[in-house]
């Protein structure tokens, strides 16, 4: 993993005050750790995409977070936070809840639903189609749209 990457990925801290929504809302690039997470608390505000492996060494998972950071603006414009889980043995909420086996990445909707699973990497630009489809994500291209004068 490459320096500026790492630097990217928020580390668990213990007495943080604020929410992983106002983690977010001030730095929405941040990649967050699963163990961190409960996916309910990001139901109907943001979209979680996932990212899981076995180890962060997983050629699969660099090659997923290259991808992803390379078009992380992208992802923002569409609500979504970027979630990694490499401990399986910590059974994280995320991890509990989508239950990968080895490599996986999940999208799930602002509803909490699993739109997407992928046992290999995905590229961004196909991420956002599959969001752009979604009818949520069309109300709020439609509400952008009439609220812009």
């Amino acid at each position: 993993m490459n320096i500026a990457l790492a630097a990217l990925i928020a580390l668990p801290v213990a007495a943080e005050e604020k929410t992983i929504l106002e983690r977010w809302e001030e730095a929405p690039t941040t990649i967050f750790d699963g163990s961190e997470i409960v996916l309910d608390d990001l139901k109907w505000v943001l979209r979680p995409l996932v990212v899981f492996a076995d180890s962060p060494n997983d050629p699969r998972f660099r090659q997923q977070l290259d991808r992803l950071t390379a078009e992380i603006d992208r992802l923002v414009e569409r609500d979504v936070i970027v979630i990694t889980d490499t401990d399986p043995d910590a059974m994280s909420d995320v991890r509990t809840t989508l239950r990968p086996r080895g490599y996986m990445m999940a999208l799930v909707g602002k509803d909490g639903r699993v739109a997407l699973r992928k046992p290999e990497p995905y590229d961004v630009r196909e991420l956002s189609r599959s969001i752009d489809k979604m009818p949520l994500r069309q109300q709020e291209i439609t509400d952008r749209r009439t609220v812009q004068p």
